[in-house]
């Protein structure tokens, strides 16, 4: 009864033998296959790019892969030691959707940067930058402003009270009056030489007639 009850162990033993060959191959295919998965990388590329702003600031690109989307931070520094100015700003979006930025996503930044630095403030530019290679894509796909650092002062709001008085008192429009240039007077004619009636009247009037001439001519001329 021994023997026997040996001999039905043995047989189990061979016969799960190769159940247990097949689920350690099994085993190790899907142990391969989960170690060709790719890693998700926390950064887009392995060293910033920098670049100089028309102002001579120095600036520097990094990006993070956050989610689905992918985010880019500007650093500038101005290079005088005596203000010490430094700013940042971050743009967000989805440039995986592009082909040639899958490609090559370093030079779709380098694009990018050709615009920064054509500013005086690399953080005063445009909304929204679509690089060459991705320009035909939405906006969605294109890396869009999101906050900065320092902050634009904002001009200050008009008290209550201003605001309503300028609403209710309109402005008044006063046109100049015409003012009227005062004439020069007139020159007042000069008066006749003495003799000068009676020469015309010789002149120009019978002899018979002289005086009465002399008397018209004068009493014209006065």
């Amino acid at each position: 009864a021994a023997a026997k009850s040996f001999a039905m162990r043995t047989g189990m033993k061979l016969m799960m033998l190769p159940l247990l060959l097949v689920a350690a191959v099994c085993g190790s295919n899907v142990q391969s296959n989960d170690s060709k998965q790719p890693q998700q990388q926390s950064s887009v590329w392995d060293d910033t790019i920098r670049f100089i702003t028309k102002t001579k600031d120095s600036c520097t690109m990094g990006s993070s892969a956050a989610g689905n989307f992918t985010r880019l931070r500007v650093s500038c520094r101005s290079p005088s030691q005596a203000t010490g100015r430094s700013y940042y700003c971050d743009f967000q979006g989805q440039p995986n959707q592009c082909g040639a930025y899958n490609k090559n996503p370093r030079h779709y930044f380098i694009q990018m940067m050709w615009e920064l630095r054509k500013l005086k403030n690399a953080c005063q530019g445009a909304k929204i930058y679509r690089p060459y290679m991705c320009r035909k894509y939405s906006d969605e796909a294109q890396m869009t402003f999101m906050t900065s650092w320092p902050k634009t002062s904002a001009s200050k709001p008009p008290k209550p009270g201003q605001e309503q008085c300028k609403l209710a008192v309109p402005a008044v429009q006063y046109k100049p009056t015409a003012t009227h240039k005062p004439t020069k007077p007139q020159p007042r004619p000069a008066k006749p030489l003495p003799g000068s009636a009676s020469r015309l009247a010789t002149e120009y009037c019978w002899k018979s007639f002289h005086g009465l001439c002399s008397y018209v001519i004068g009493w014209f001329l006065n």
